[in-house]
């Protein structure tokens, strides 16, 4: 009986440990945004396209 004690205790404080590290973790915005960070890379290249659209459009127009 002495031992389910034990364990029940162990794993309250287990517990109580991964608890207060993802309260801190969330409070630090580790998990503020999931998705971006993901697929950030795949509209790098939409970025760099539309600055330097813009940087062409800026050169062709004529000066007042």
């Amino acid at each position: 009986m002495n031992i389910i004690f034990m364990l029940i205790i162990a794993s309250l404080f287990i517990a109580i440990i991964f608890f207060v590290l993802f309260v801190k973790s969330v409070k630090t915005g580790q998990y503020d945004d999931v998705y971006t960070p993901s697929v950030r890379m795949l509209f790098d290249d939409e970025l760099v396209d539309s600055t330097l659209s813009k940087k062409k459009i800026i050169k062709n127009q004529p000066t007042k």
